[in-house]
């Protein structure tokens, strides 16, 4: 029996290639989108339904008004500037340490998931597909092998399914992740990953950085260029 997945779909490159890497051992039926009044809602909620639809799965928007309002992260508040660093500084871990912290969600993957694993267990699906990476990772740790292990754990219990984590993505760097969505015609020009929520992505912030590198080493900067700049 083909496996069943609740998919974490923001729109952006790492859950869309999650997403379509997981379709290739069975069906993604749900794909679930959080909205918390981040800047980028309005265009991470039309990324992600664009990708549903073409992953044939029913994409769900879960307002979370509560964590808007006890978040201070800059992702919310517009008091707050959006953590922009040089493109040659994203391998550089006190830069991005101090930017991970500008952009913190409150226990946010973790959230997200258990609400995932209600959809999953009360709708008959076994796994949640989730879009973590190595890049993210090392400054994140609600990206790690270790934060899926221990939610796997976790549902051991607090599910009577049993239900699981995959994560197709991690362990990769951003440009193995493109180069993947490319085995898997990911439709990348329809992808949304930028922290500020303009029409298009800004090209300035470290979400955006770190898609524009993986672009161009992977040797598809020139198709989608163009996109970015607001």
């Amino acid at each position: 029996m083909a496996t069943s997945y609740v998919a974490l779909l923001s729109g952006g490159l790492d859950s869309t290639v999650a997403a379509f890497a997981a379709r290739k051992q069975g069906k993604v039926g749900i794909a679930l989108v959080f909205d918390y009044g981040q800047h980028a809602a309005k265009q991470e909620m039309d990324a992600a339904k664009k990708i549903a639809k073409r992953l044939r799965a029913e994409c769900r928007v879960i307002p979370l008004p509560f964590l808007e309002k006890v978040t201070k992260t800059a992702l919310v508040m517009n008091d707050k500037v959006i953590p922009q660093i040089k493109m040659a500084k994203l391998d550089d871990r006190t830069e991005t340490e101090k930017s991970a912290q500008d952009v913190w969600v409150p226990n946010r993957n973790g959230l997200f998931l258990n609400i995932a694993a209600c959809v999953a267990e009360g709708e008959g699906f076994s796994e949640i597909i989730v879009g973590f990476n190595a890049e993210e990772a090392a400054t994140f740790p609600d990206n790690s092998a270790n934060f899926v292990d221990r939610a796997d754990r976790f549902f051991e219990l607090s599910t009577m399914g049993k239900i699981r984590v995959s994560a197709p993505t991690l362990g990769l760097n951003k440009t193995q992740i493109v180069k993947l969505g490319m085995e898997l015609d990911v439709p990348f020009d329809e992808i949304y990953s930028c922290y500020r929520g303009k029409k298009r992505p800004c090209g300035n912030c470290e979400s955006c950085l770190r898609s524009m590198r993986a672009y161009q080493n992977a040797g598809i900067w020139p198709q989608l260029q163009d996109r970015f700049g607001s």
